[in-house]
């Protein structure tokens, strides 16, 4: 009797050790800038975080539910079924660009993102917030606004923040023809500025 109740609690305790194990997920949910656009998706930032962290001997998994042309309110309208299908333990939030390309307004931006941050922390995930800047020709108060609303919602929602995810890219070739899209030549770029606050995020077993 005692040898069957050994190998039952033998059998509980491995499979809780396996589910506890599962590798956690990194979640990246932005728009174009993250959807590797016209260049292969191989050499987006992304990708590159994934080979990163392969590299770097970690188990976690990246997925990629960046849209091409995704504003800040279709990132809210979808954030539940994302999180519910990746279950995240990290989530890097780069939306706000094409909210700012449109001219829409700021306020309804910082909700929207607000929205995407509240819904995956309750989930239980941490969240990266990436910032985004516009062109002087926006008008400058619109494009201050733009610029302070990232940083607002990461103060209030207590969340780390990458100011400037395409800081440092400065030539007129690291960027496609439409002077928006980083080439692929850029993207090493955009890792960096984007873990300089995640590698204090994620767990990287020692080399």
């Amino acid at each position: 009797m005692r040898s069957i109740l050994f190998a039952v609690l033998l059998a509980l305790s491995g499979g809780a050790s396996s589910a506890t194990s599962a590798a956690p997920t990194i979640l990246v949910y932005g728009d174009s800038l993250s959807a590797a656009y016209g260049i292969p998706q191989s050499a987006g930032w992304v990708a590159l975080l994934g080979e990163r962290l392969k590299q770097r001997k970690s188990n976690y998994t990246v997925v990629n539910a960046s849209i091409s042309g995704e504003t800040s309110a279709g990132g809210a309208a979808r954030i539940g079924t994302a999180l519910a299908s990746s279950k995240p333990a990290i989530v890097i939030v780069e939306l706000g660009g094409n909210d700012g390309l449109r001219g829409l307004p700021v306020a309804q931006m910082k909700a929207n993102l607000a929205k995407v941050v509240q819904a995956s922390k309750r989930e239980g995930a941490r969240v990266l917030l990436v910032g985004l800047r516009l062109p002087p020709n926006y008008g400058v108060p619109y494009v201050n606004q733009f610029r302070a609303a990232f940083g607002e919602v990461a103060r209030e929602e207590r969340v780390a923040f990458v100011p400037f995810l395409l800081e440092g890219l400065d030539q007129r070739e690291q960027f496609q023809a439409d002077n928006i899209h980083p080439t692929a030549v850029a993207q090493p770029i955009l890792l960096e500025n984007v873990w300089k606050k995640l590698a204090a995020m994620v767990v990287v077993p020692p080399n």
